[in-house]
């Protein structure tokens, strides 16, 4: 999986939805909206069920709730993880980012453009509050198409699943064929 900067200061859950994907930020964004998720929305960055819509539109299957994080050796081989969660005003915030196991390699996708690397491994300073674990997801073949993937279990290797010609253009709704 590779890592998607965000391009807005607060499009980090756009970001991680992408990454998950393959979509390059901009493409993910027009979809967002589409369906009325906006970066510059607060509830975008307190609310889990907006990333979880967008992720569901992009052909992701996720758990339905947040589960609390008790270490980095106990999460799924994928998982989207809340960082750098506070309250203001009352109100719940965080930072989304991408948590990859494959094989003996595990990494952080962390979309936050000022970083000099986007894939971390200082486990030591993210303090994840929860996470929601990613079952499969789809990514954008060079031609435009969907190849549906899923992490094989304890050996943490994507195996592709199904395969779709649909394509994403202009930002339009397209049709999950997940099998």
């Amino acid at each position: 999986m590779k890592p998607v900067v965000q391009e807005e200061k607060t499009g980090c859950g756009i970001a991680s939805s992408a990454a998950i994907v393959g979509l390059a930020y901009e493409e993910a964004k027009q979809i967002a909206n589409g369906m009325g998720i906006y970066a510059e929305d607060q509830s975008l960055w307190s609310y889990s069920q907006y990333v979880r819509s967008l992720l569901a539109e992009l052909g992701v299957d996720t758990d339905k709730e947040e589960k609390p994080f008790i270490s980095w050796e106990s999460l799924p081989d994928c998982a989207l993880i809340s960082t750098k969660w506070h309250r203001e005003k009352g109100k719940r915030f965080w930072h989304w980012a991408v948590f990859v196991r494959e094989g003996d390699e595990q990494y952080v996708l962390d979309s936050k453009k000022a970083l000099r690397s986007n894939i971390r491994r200082d486990f030591g300073r993210m303090k994840p509050k929860w996470y929601i674990k990613v079952h499969t997801w789809q990514v954008v073949l060079p031609d435009k198409k969907f190849a549906t993937l899923a992490f094989s279990g304890e050996l943490g290797v994507r195996q592709q699943i199904t395969s779709s010609s649909n394509r994403i253009e202009d930002g339009k709704k397209r049709k999950n064929n997940i099998t």
